[in-house]
């Protein structure tokens, strides 16, 4: 499989630890690179950030206009409305982009996945498949594509991975209780996920970018 494009950013020399970070749909790899800055602490190791492009598709949901997608989105409801065969290939596209971190040096124990809306509907579909876990799981402003059949799908080494879970309150794109009921979902079947809600609609906050630097100081440092 070709790998996909990607931007990226090393905060150093010899990055140790790779932070690959999906963006949400209709935007593309550039979208979270000036979040670089505001995220990285001083005293981290060196990293790098690989931001890839989703392919461009077409989106039912968006009158069947080609965007950058990493599944199509064909209803709205949240059980069924992720198709299967855009989130197959995107896993696939993200595995890839891991093994590439292991040739480069860093292996999967090193790599955390992070992803906005769509992009952390893989984040999250991916990471519950992996046998040989990952440093751990970022998922903001997301949902578990496919609910309890999903969760049903992971495997027993995949629960080891830490998630991080942020949702807005007003989100009017994906309501917080799909957003909850995710976390609540994950949590059931074994993951250690943190959890939080801010005064938001479907974005990023100050405060959020700081508490995500919180716990990605304890997997960093430690």
């Amino acid at each position: 499989m070709p790998l996909l494009e990607c931007v990226e950013q090393e905060t150093g020399a010899a990055p140790e630890w790779t932070v690959l970070w999906l963006h949400g749909l209709g935007a593309d790899g550039n979208d979270f690179a000036p979040i670089v800055p505001e995220l990285v602490r001083r005293h981290w190791p060196a990293l790098r950030f690989v931001f890839p492009h989703a392919p461009e598709r077409p989106v039912t949901i968006n009158g069947g206009m080609r965007m950058r997608a990493w599944y199509d989105i064909v209803g709205m409801d949240f059980a069924t409305r992720a198709e299967a065969a855009g989130i197959e290939e995107s896993v696939a596209q993200v595995e890839a982009l891991v093994a590439r971190e292991g040739e480069r040096g860093i292996p999967p124990s090193r790599v955390l996945l992070a992803g906005f809306s769509q992009g952390g509907a893989i984040t999250l579909a991916a990471g519950l498949r992996r046998h040989e876990p990952l440093a751990g799981l970022v998922a903001l402003s997301t949902y578990l594509p496919g609910g309890v059949a999903m969760a049903a799908q992971r495997h027993a080494n995949a629960v080891a991975q830490p998630v991080f879970f942020a949702h807005g309150d007003s989100d009017p794109v994906i309501p917080v209780q799909y957003g909850q009921a995710s976390a609540q979902m994950l949590e059931r079947v074994g993951f250690d996920v943190q959890w939080h809600r801010y005064p938001m609609a479907h974005q990023v906050c100050a405060q959020e970018i700081a508490d995500l630097g919180d716990w990605l100081d304890r997997r960093l440092v430690a």
